[in-house]
């Protein structure tokens, strides 16, 4: 029953969408409604979760889409992403801009997280778009692609890295396996896929982004125009590289059960056990807590802006009264992105909170299939239930963690088979399949045929390469 009522949504969801015109935010809360609803909440409880729903999904997303956008909108306004769209044409060539892309999307996203990294690369799409005539998609789906390969394969992202920890599997091994089906998706997810949308004739959104001519001597230089969209990527990876050397930091339940007053005492506690002085332990642990701090996305977004401000605003020529206009027309341009997001969170919150995820990963645990298959099958229905790559991935772990020990199973391989299971079916309650249709301006139609169908390929082709892994070795 659980299921069905979860297909009822989803139709419901398309009638309201396609055939009746309805905006995406008003569509995502009367679905929520009517899933709580036949689910057996009472009209109390469905307005708790999705209240829960949009609170928590803003609360963890609203300052990377708004600073993101802000970035967004200094890199494109002063001409830094036309700099880099330039130089990288001179080094690859026009007829290599794909592979370009996929290169770009794949090192800025290896540190960040998915929608912050989108967020800071999506201003050149738009630029290598409308600046060398390429269809938009033809160039958007290699970023995606790229991005969601780095979110899902590999550490130091969270769901990998946690994983890795849940598998007590090695995670330098993680790593080193999960770069194995990296080139395959690649290929295939980003570059064979776009031929077959390459005439899909779709612009950027007008309130996202306008065509600009820049004379030469207008544009910033490449030093300055990187530095604005690589400063986060920089922050973030400082904070990636701490969490590889000394393991990624406990949640604040955890420290707190286990009384730890804060991030700097568990460093400290970390390192006074590997042997450090004390006087050097708490230096260090200082610096670590003070890197973590700057590496959050929130946090690294938002120091990139005020770099920005200084570098491609008030050294451009303009004075502070009309950057601040321009960043606050930036967040206006995004209100109706932010609302649609919400209301996916609301989505999926309800679904949580009927408890479809737990139904569905009862059904799933009993079937008798290879532990890697299992583990995927298990991750891709949590996705279908719940949304986010990230919950499913760090929800199927546990389950499959005594079905790996018993057949096994090398738990890299788990970790890459239960990351690749999490971007199976993306649909209406996942934040990176509305960012995919409002940022690149499609269909709901075409986000499945390309959003969905990628984020699948991407999954199997993980699946494949950790099934041939198994066999040879």
């Amino acid at each position: 029953m659980p299921l069905i009522i979860l297909a009822l949504g989803i139709i419901l969801l398309l009638i309201l969408i396609v055939k009746f015109k309805w905006n995406a935010f008003f569509s995502l809360l009367a679905a929520s409604l009517t899933v709580g609803l036949l689910n057996g909440m009472n009209l109390q409880q469905v307005l708790e979760s999705v209240l829960n729903g949009i609170g928590g999904t803003l609360g963890k997303i609203i300052l990377i889409l708004t600073f993101g956008a802000m970035l967004g909108k200094l890199i494109e306004e002063s001409g830094a992403a036309h700099t880099i769209t330039y130089r990288l044409i001179d080094l690859m060539g026009l007829k290599n801009v794909q592979y370009a892309i996929l290169i770009t999307g794949f090192l800025v996203g290896l540190p960040m997280m998915y929608n912050a990294s989108f967020l800071v690369l999506i201003p050149l799409i738009y630029t290598f778009a409308t600046t060398a005539r390429l269809p938009l998609l033809y160039l958007g789906i290699p970023l995606s692609a790229s991005l969601s390969i780095a979110h899902a394969y590999l550490p130091p992202h969270p769901a990998p890295t946690y994983v890795s920890l849940i598998y007590n599997a090695n995670i330098n091994q993680v790593l080193l396996i999960g770069l194995i089906p990296v080139i395959p998706a690649c290929l295939l997810a980003g570059i064979l896929l776009s031929k077959f949308f390459r005439r899909l004739d779709v612009k950027p959104p007008l309130e996202l982004h306008q065509e600009h001519t820049f004379k030469k001597e207008e544009l910033p230089g490449l030093g300055r125009s990187i530095l604005a969209a690589l400063t986060p990527v920089i922050l973030m990876l400082f904070g990636a590289v701490a969490d590889m050397i000394f393991g990624p930091a406990p949640s604040k339940a955890d420290m707190i059960a286990k009384g730890i007053p804060d991030l700097t005492a568990f460093y400290q506690n970390l390192l006074a056990a590997h042997g450090w002085q004390h006087a050097t332990a708490s230096i260090m642990a200082h610096v670590l807590t003070v890197i973590k701090f700057l590496s959050d996305a929130n946090i690294a977004l938002f120091m990139a802006v005020l770099a920005g401000i200084a570098t491609l605003g008030l050294r451009n020529g303009r004075n502070m009264e009309s950057v601040m206009k321009m960043l606050g027309n930036a967040v206006g341009s995004i209100a109706m992105i932010i609302l649609i997001i919400a209301a996916g969170g609301a989505f999926s919150q309800v679904l949580k909170d009927s408890q479809i995820n737990q139904y569905i990963s009862g059904i799933a645990v009993n079937f008798h299939f290879n532990p890697l298959v299992l583990a995927f099958c298990v991750a891709a229905l949590i996705r279908l239930a719940v949304g986010s790559a990230t919950v499913a991935t760090m929800t199927a772990a546990p389950i499959m963690v005594p079905i790996a020990m018993q057949a096994g199973i090398a738990p890299e391989l788990m970790v890459l088979a239960t990351g690749s299971g999490s971007l199976m079916f993306s649909h209406f309650n996942d934040i990176g399949f509305w960012m995919f249709k409002e940022y690149y301006n499609v269909s709901i139609k075409h986000t499945f045929l390309i959003w969905t169908v990628m984020e699948s390929i991407v999954g199997l082709v993980g699946l494949a390469v950790c099934i041939v892994i198994q066999l040879m070795f």
